[in-house]
């Protein structure tokens, strides 16, 4: 099974709820896709065995060749190169933005002229790890570099289908959240029982439904704030599999990069049972019931 867990706000512990569950279950690969901020290894502490540098396509230009007529430009979708046609005025010219660019080939592929080819350029690594038993997997972005996406795809190539799989989603609603949960058979979203958090989930939630991803949430700090959050998942229908209560020695932990399960052992039944909670959604009833809503939304 693979589980992302994501939350529509940094903050929530999201991390912490990722990193707790794979340390309560057995043959787990946990991946954190937050490529921007990964954070999970603070709390795993793996053995990293092995580092891929990660990589996409870029057009490269031979203006020899190039004849400036601007279809390279036209085709692109992200604006990622401008033309400057020739004029008797001035020679041509072609100006590309890297950081636009998202490696689709379509400019080498429409290029009348041959004049544009692959290479490739460097966006982040991709580590590979262990803990005990648990395969730990983490992209790191470049300073800099503007897209996720491309990072967060290229780490999930890594997915072990022999193993249930934990994906550490980053925060948000955007794009890199989106190309985190796609192919996920389940989201976990983390929440906060506060306006803020509440808004945010909102929008997880008709995130979700438009992916038709079947999910359900935990509420983090569970005893602070108002009741607000729970009369919203109750009347959308959202399970609740996990409330977690405010705790200043669980803080405390946290700031020291100890897991929940490490510094509180008991806790580590109450993750076990969350993934219970999790399997029990994925029944054939449950799923059907799912269905059911998301067709009613669409």
């Amino acid at each position: 099974m693979i589980i992302a867990v994501a939350s529509g706000k940094g903050g929530t512990g999201k991390t912490t709820v990722s990193v707790n569950l794979a340390l309560s279950l057995p043959n787990v690969q946990l991946i954190d896709c937050d490529v921007e901020e990964p954070n999970a290894a603070i709390f795993i502490d793996p053995v990293i065995t092995e580092t891929k540098e990660a990589r996409v396509p870029v057009p490269r230009f031979d203006k020899n060749k190039c004849t400036f007529c601007g279809k390279c430009s036209d085709v692109c979708e992200y604006n990622a190169i401008a033309v400057l046609p020739r004029s008797q005025a001035r020679e041509g010219n072609s100006i590309f933005l890297p950081d636009l660019c998202h490696g689709c080939g379509a400019c080498e592929y429409f290029c009348p002229a041959g004049a544009i080819s692959e290479t490739y350029r460097p966006i982040g690594v991709i580590e590979f790890g262990d803990r005990d038993t648990l395969q730990f997997i983490h992209g790191k972005l470049n300073i800099g570099k503007t897209m996720s996406p491309p990072l967060i795809r290229q780490v999930k190539q890594f997915m072990n289908p022999t193993r249930t799989v934990i994906l550490d989603s980053p925060p948000g609603t955007s794009c890199p959240v989106i190309t985190a949960v796609e192919g996920a058979d389940f989201c976990v979203l983390v929440t906060e029982p506060t306006p803020f958090g509440l808004n945010d989930l909102q929008l997880a939630v008709e995130t979700l439904r438009k992916l038709r991803i079947p999910f359900g949430v935990v509420i983090n700090r569970s005893d602070l704030g108002e009741e607000k959050t729970e009369r919203y998942c109750s009347a959308e229908e959202i399970p609740v599999l996990m409330k977690i209560p405010f705790s200043e020695k669980i803080a405390e932990s946290y700031s020291r990069g100890e897991p929940i399960i490490m510094a509180f052992p008991e806790y580590k039944d109450l993750f076990q049972q969350l993934y219970q909670n999790i399997e029990q959604q994925m029944k054939p009833e449950s799923k059907d019931i799912f269905s059911q809503e998301t067709a009613r939304e669409g």
